[in-house]
């Protein structure tokens, strides 16, 4: 398939796929569900590539999905990088599988849908992401969620859970974060037993003028208080997913290299940082018309092995982001370090730190995640090393 529905030249290919439902997915009957997979534009046998998976707005199914990744302007995120695979899953032929989970942003849904237990439409999608995995030349270390509006909040709901499987999310004005809070127990009281691998690191671009950002409190919150990664952007863009309206209100929503985020690389968690703004769902007296919570940060993996672990740190200068805001020169925060590879650390087990010319000790958290409380990063390239005691 050469080119797409208004005739225009592609250069990539395009497969669309049907498949019955499996007995282990838990529907209660039997239905077909169609999903289409992009290519990467110069495609190579031998290479490995990332994969994209996009989840629709309630607004669209799988065919407009895919036919809008063209369009300029035109629910942008939907678009797939060049060098990337892209698969395109549906949820609106059946009418029985929205993305949301059990309840959307603006209360209606389905309380028998919530709690941690993952719904058939949640397990057709790991299956289709298997399906691409056993299938195409993908690179399982870079698999990326990424969805607007229902599918923003399903790109949460179903990837932040499963940071075995992604490395990041990427969502554009979600409709909704409760399907994430309740399978990753944000807010709630987590059942005995229940674990979560690190989750994916979590770039967010929403709107306190959008009705369907309702309860973003709760993202905000909850993945402070579980120091889980979170960079959030917000602006008085309300419900939008034309980037260059948005960046009219807020230019750094793409200022993270999100495809540069890999799932066997360890990533920081910044929490607390003193660059952070007020954002306008805790905060609506407070907030900024435009802001951001860990958007200047920025991170490079050296070295991770059994005795030393290296990570560089700074903050983003103009050189790497054009931006209409003045970049701050430095930010006091707190750091934990997750999806470690080598470095691994017992509970409460005690280390050594250098960042630049300061030293001290630290203590792993009950997970062995390192943290250090107060770190000083600057604009200015350093090397944080983590040394055994």
């Amino acid at each position: 398939m050469n080119l797409n529905p208004h005739g225009k030249l592609l250069g990539r290919r395009v497969e669309l796929k049907s498949h019955n439902t499996m007995p282990e997915w838990g529907y209660e009957k039997d239905q077909t569900d169609t999903f289409a997979v992009i290519y990467p534009k110069n495609y190579c046998e031998g290479e490995t590539y990332p994969l994209y998976v996009v989840f629709h707005s309630a607004g669209h199914d799988v065919y407009s999905a895919f036919a809008y990744t063209w369009d300029d302007g035109n629910h942008d995120i939907y678009k797939t990088p060049e060098n990337a695979f892209a698969v395109y899953p549906d949820c609106r032929a059946n009418m029985n599988d929205w993305w949301w989970g059990g309840i959307n942003a603006i209360g209606e849904g389905d309380d028998c849908r919530r709690g941690t237990e993952k719904q058939p439409v949640e397990n057709r999608i790991m299956a289709t992401v298997k399906y691409m995995t056993d299938t195409y030349p993908i690179d399982e270390n870079r698999i990326y969620a990424v969805g607007n509006s229902m599918g923003g909040s399903g790109s949460l709901g179903i990837a932040l859970c499963r940071g075995d499987v992604f490395a990041a999310v990427k969502v554009n004005v979600p409709a909704g974060v409760r399907h994430a809070a309740d399978r990753c127990c944000l807010d709630t009281e987590a059942p005995e037993n229940f674990e979560l691998p690190d989750p994916p690191v979590v770039l967010d671009y929403s709107s306190q003028t959008d009705m369907w950002s309702t309860g973003h409190e709760v993202l905000y919150r909850g993945m402070r208080d579980k120091k889980y990664a979170l960079y959030g952007f917000w602006g008085k863009f309300g419900h939008e997913n034309n980037h260059n309206i948005i960046k009219e209100h807020n230019d750094l929503i793409h200022a993270l290299p999100v495809l540069e985020i890999k799932k066997n690389e360890a990533y920081p968690v910044f929490t607390n940082a003193s660059t952070d703004d007020k954002n306008p769902w805790e905060y609506p007296e407070e907030a900024p018309d435009a802001g951001q919570v860990n958007g200047f940060f920025r991170f490079e993996n050296v070295r991770d092995t059994d005795d030393v672990f290296e990570m560089k740190l700074w903050l983003v200068t103009p050189e790497e982001c054009e931006t209409r805001v003045t970049l701050p020169e430095s930010s006091v925060c707190d750091l934990l370090i997750r999806r470690i590879q080598g470095f691994k650390l017992g509970t409460c087990e005690r280390f050594a730190w250098r960042f630049g010319d300061d030293l001290g000790k630290g203590v792993a958290d009950l997970d062995g995640h390192p943290e250090i409380p107060s770190l000083k990063v600057t604009n200015k390239v350093q090397t944080l090393t983590l040394m055994r005691l």
